[in-house]
């Protein structure tokens, strides 16, 4: 019982860890390492309702039609159930989108795959608040 807790608790700590190098990923624009951590099928979901494809995600950041700033995450939650895991998080993002600079306070949430040794994003999905 100790051994699958103390698994759990490093399966945590290191999508934690992953949560938040995604993130910075985004703000340094490296998406080398950005397209190692999504899923082939990634769904990413925005709080206007408009879903990115894996392939948008990465050209859109390429091309700095997203040109995310800052990502700071807060009361970051994470569940564990196998290969899958939900984090659930507030974020202030500050990012530009087609030339139009704005902060936005969401509530997110993303849902990662673990494959092999690594944690891979799988979906996310924002909401305003």
């Amino acid at each position: 019982m100790l051994l699958a807790t103390g698994r759990a608790q490093t399966d945590e700590v290191k999508l934690t860890a992953t949560l938040k190098e995604f993130h910075q990923a985004m703000v340094k624009k490296n998406t080398v390492s950005l397209n190692q951590q999504t899923d082939k099928v990634l769904s990413y979901g925005h709080s206007n309702g408009w879903v990115e494809t894996k392939n948008d995600f990465l050209k859109n950041l390429e091309t700095r039609y997203l040109d995310y700033h800052s990502y700071v995450e807060d009361s970051l939650q994470v569940w564990i159930n196998g290969n899958m895991a939900s984090a659930r998080f507030k974020a202030d993002i500050d990012v530009t989108m087609n030339g139009t600079r704005a902060t936005y306070h969401l509530k997110v949430l993303e849902v990662w795959v673990k494959k092999g040794k690594r944690w891979v994003l799988f979906a996310r999905q924002a909401v305003k608040y």
